[in-house]
């Protein structure tokens, strides 16, 4: 066969892959809103008019892409809008309620509010949360000072000293017991224990913390490993090799390097527990007035003022809730924020 023949029989492979247009997702979301609101007009409700736009979509943009791009182009077009399809439907929700909360909350608080409690010494005198604000923070610092040392050194037992031992296998699977159990049961052993030592009738403040360290700890074990788990074996070597003792290693070597995340888990799990309401209701009881003793008395948290002014169900009693309830979602949202700062000004500086 000739050279010329052979250029002839050549096929010419293009390696660049036709692809849609940038504005392909815009144009098909554009598209999807238009078809339910068409759907909005012939009388569908809302819920299944956004169900079929959102199935409209995820259906149109593969198919378009299955015509232009392939079969590789379509599977990906429709695997990134079913991830953007689950973050919607986890974010609504959580959006919604923050709404709610802040539209129905945020309106009933103001200094009245902030500064007093539910128990009047004349009959004209405002009510607020601030023994319920007291009673929330000073109990669950009580469940942090109980939960943080405990479950930081449990960790630091599974991974510098107890691994692959049967005690550490045991300590590591009542760990895994501790994190699923209900915060009711939590509550009982609390009570239990506490009528056991003092009597029947008992309540205090310090009950509903250890009643919370019992939820906190399995989250600061399980926090604490992780970030332990990511310090490199080669710090803790070259300590060993300089001749330092391996529990000062830990404290001045692991420790800090772990720092960082440690104390973001060690807020999130207290994040975790302020919320709690039924092992409260148990040990911590409720009570009109400030008390600032955790050792004696009832103790009202938020949760459990909450739940008590929606079991009344009028109209004051339901704004006390709502102002409770966005009072509440401020100190958790705090907290977070606390976390992170305090996860990135300790975490190990990079470069």
């Amino acid at each position: 066969m000739s050279t010329l023949e052979e250029v002839q029989t050549r096929v010419h492979v293009s390696l660049v892959q036709p692809r849609l247009p940038r504005q392909a997702p815009t144009i098909v979301g554009v598209i999807a809103l238009s078809f339910g609101a068409l759907l909005l007009v012939l009388g569908v409700g809302v819920v299944s008019a956004t169900v079929l736009g959102a199935l409209a979509f995820l259906l149109v943009l593969p198919a378009w892409s299955l015509a232009i791009e392939g079969r590789r182009g379509a599977t990906d077009r429709l695997m990134t809008g079913l991830i953007w399809t689950a973050f919607a439907i986890a974010v609504v929700p959580l959006v919604s309620l923050i709404w709610r909360v802040v539209s129905k909350g945020a309106e009933r608080v103001d200094g009245v509010f902030l500064s007093y409690s539910f128990f009047k010494t004349q009959i004209d005198q405002p009510v607020g949360v601030y023994h319920a604000i007291i009673g929330t923070l000073l109990i669950t610092l009580g469940a942090a000072v109980i939960s943080v040392p405990v479950g930081v050194m449990a960790a630091i037992y599974l991974i510098e000293y107890g691994k692959g031992n049967k005690l550490a296998k045991a300590i590591t699977f009542l760990v895994d017991v501790m994190t699923g159990i209900p915060s009711i049961v939590a509550g009982l052993f609390a009570f239990a224990l506490f009528t056991l030592i003092f009597g029947p009738a008992y309540v205090s403040g310090i009950g509903g913390s250890v009643a919370l360290s019992l939820l906190m700890i399995p989250i600061v074990v399980r926090a604490t490993e992780e970030m332990l788990l990511l310090v490199p074996d080669d710090l803790r070597e070259a300590s060993y090799a300089l001749g330092t003792p391996k529990w000062k290693t830990i404290v001045r070597i692991v420790l800090p390097t772990a720092l960082g995340g440690i104390l973001t888990g060690i807020t999130l799990a207290v994040s975790r527990v302020i919320g709690e309401t039924a092992p409260l209701l148990l040990i911590a009881g409720a009570t009109d007035r400030t008390n600032m003793n955790l050792f004696d008395g009832a103790m009202t948290t938020l949760p459990v003022l909450i739940y008590g002014q929606n079991l009344r169900g009028d109209a004051p009693a339901e704004a006390i809730a709502w102002g409770a309830a966005f009072i509440l979602i401020v100190i958790v949202m705090v907290l977070n924020l606390v976390a992170r700062i305090i996860g990135k000004i300790f975490s190990p500086k990079k470069g």
